[in-house]
């Protein structure tokens, strides 16, 4: 059995993480290849530079963003999006508060209990399937 999320989850249900900082996260589904997170800015919230292994795409749900990746910084607002390759360094301020989407492959195991995918044979995954006799 994978470890993953369940196919269905209640945004009133699932526990909403506060991190502090004016920063919380709910997630919104996983398994050993994709993650997708809700992230909420109180107004003038810093989500601080940092880098990752993990491709990851943001999509700004509501508010204003100043994001910046490897240097670059530019102003994202409700419906843009951005594409964060593997080891960027990024981050974003909130000046007023909003949401985020962001998605993850593969997922980010520190959001998760340790131990989450030990049960995976990830190099068992990445082979070529044999073929359907």
């Amino acid at each position: 059995m994978m470890s993953q999320s369940a196919h269905f989850l209640s945004g009133d249900e699932t526990e909403i993480e506060d991190l502090g900082g004016g920063l919380k996260r709910q997630m919104l589904g996983y398994n050993h290849e994709l993650m997708a997170v809700k992230i909420w800015f109180d107004k003038g919230a810093i989500g601080y530079n940092h880098r990752h292994r993990h491709s990851q795409v943001t999509y700004v749900v509501e508010g204003e963003f100043h994001f910046n990746i490897d240097g670059v910084t530019t102003i994202m607002k409700a419906g843009d999006s951005c594409l964060i390759p593997p080891w960027a360094d990024h981050g974003a301020t909130c000046p007023d508060g909003g949401i985020l989407i962001d998605t993850f492959s593969p997922p980010r195991e520190d959001f998760l209990p340790e131990g989450t995918f030990d049960n995976i044979d990830i190099e068992k995954l990445n082979a070529k399937p044999a073929e359907i006799k």
